[in-house]
């Protein structure tokens, strides 16, 4: 795990909600206070879906929604001429993603073993934060997995052109 402090966050912002630089991630949980604070559970709705369409892998391949779905959502809250309050996002890499990850590094950590690789975003009105994390399905002492995404992060803030320190 580690936390990295975004330097120029208009011009992150700008990559996270007008671009496609974030579209390969799903969205866990999304905050925005802004006039209101408004919540997205981006678990996908049961009820939502017919029986085939929710057995639909195609239509539904995930159990979150994408970020690319929710983005102009989370863009339409936050645009306008006031700074927002605060806002966090959780965001999971998408299991092909996480499968490359997985392949290139040294570990003997299983697809199946790994439940998400995460990060959440936070912005408490003054500094945005990005942290990143690793869940697993049951205890795992094998830490290697940590430190493939803790630099696949660096790796994609780098070729997104994003600034950051580490705190």
């Amino acid at each position: 795990m580690i936390a990295l402090k975004i330097k120029n966050i208009k011009q992150f912002m700008g990559k996270l909600l007008a671009s496609e630089a974030f579209d390969v991630f799903m969205l866990e949980e999304a905050s925005i206070s802004t006039y209101n604070t408004f919540i997205i559970d981006g678990h996908q709705n049961r009820d939502f879906y017919s029986t085939e369409e929710w057995e639909d892998k195609e239509l539904r391949p995930y159990d979150f929604s994408t970020w690319k779905q929710v983005r102009p959502i989370c863009y339409s809250l936050i645009k306008g001429t006031k700074t927002p309050c605060a806002f966090k996002f959780i965001l999971h890499l998408i299991p092909e993603q996480v499968h490359n990850i997985l392949e290139k590094g040294d570990t003997d950590v299983t697809f199946e073993q790994l439940k998400a690789l995460v990060f959440t975003i936070k912005y408490d009105g003054t500094s945005l934060t990005l942290i990143t994390g690793t869940a697993f399905h049951s205890f795992v002492m094998d830490k290697s997995v940590d430190g493939l995404w803790d630099d696949a992060v660096r790796k994609f803030l780098y070729k997104c052109e994003i600034e950051y320190e580490e705190l």
